[in-house]
């Protein structure tokens, strides 16, 4: 849908079947991993229309026909979690997403008055084939990325299916202009300064504290 010409055609005939839709997703994606200094103009080019430029198109021209129409309706969009801080290797990726959820906020703001609400997910790693054959095609992700998740395991697309179910619906009206991290834990379980000590066996705590103790002590006995 990054053919602005392509999406008019698309509407046109989804209102023609089916009247104009008061819920619109855009799940436009485009992703593989390379290392940056690989990338070509094309590639860089190709990830950014599919997933910027899809977006827009579509949130555009359906949002301008319910405008006319004097109708509202829930647009969502998915996301990703590194569209707030970035990742190597999916730098096209990250930028894209990015732009999309500042355009949907920015979209939330101007047009929530009319009644169109304007959210995203941002989801951490959840399995399907043709996304993890593209960015994971060894296997070692899918192996290792439990490992950084509070959760435990990776996410299920029926987990994905019910939070966007609710973010379209009335139950969540009002809502506008969010975008909801869904990665069972990841961003919190990496942020944290000490989360690291995770690794630490319940048995070493004891040893732990005492070494604690004895370092406290220490220090009191010099002042």
């Amino acid at each position: 849908m990054k053919n602005a010409d392509d999406v008019k055609q698309a509407a046109d005939e989804c209102v023609k079947q089916l009247g104009l839709p008061s819920i619109i997703i855009n799940n436009a994606a485009g992703n593989f991993i390379s290392p940056s200094e690989k990338l070509s103009p094309n590639a860089v080019k190709a990830i950014i229309d599919t997933v910027l430029l899809g977006t827009t198109n579509v949130a555009l021209e359906f949002g301008r026909r319910l405008l006319e129409a004097k109708k509202g309706g829930a647009f969502l969009a998915i996301t990703t979690t590194y569209a707030k801080d970035g990742s190597a290797f999916v730098t096209p990726s990250a930028a894209a997403k990015a732009g999309v959820d500042v355009f949907m906020k920015s979209l939330a703001a101007e047009w929530g008055k009319y009644g169109l609400r304007f959210n995203c997910i941002a989801p951490g790693p959840i399995f399907t084939e043709g996304a993890f054959g593209r960015l994971d095609p060894t296997g070692t992700f899918r192996d290792e990325a439990p490992k950084k998740l509070t959760a435990g395991r990776l996410g299920e697309p029926e987990e994905l299916a019910n939070l966007a179910a609710y973010l379209v619906s009335d139950y969540s009206s009002w809502m506008n202009g969010t975008a909801v991290d869904f990665d069972g834990g990841e961003q919190r379980l990496r942020s944290g300064e000490f989360n690291f000590l995770h690794m630490i066996e319940k048995e070493q705590w004891d040893s732990i504290e005492q070494m604690i103790r004895a370092s406290t002590g220490k220090t009191k006995s010099k002042m």
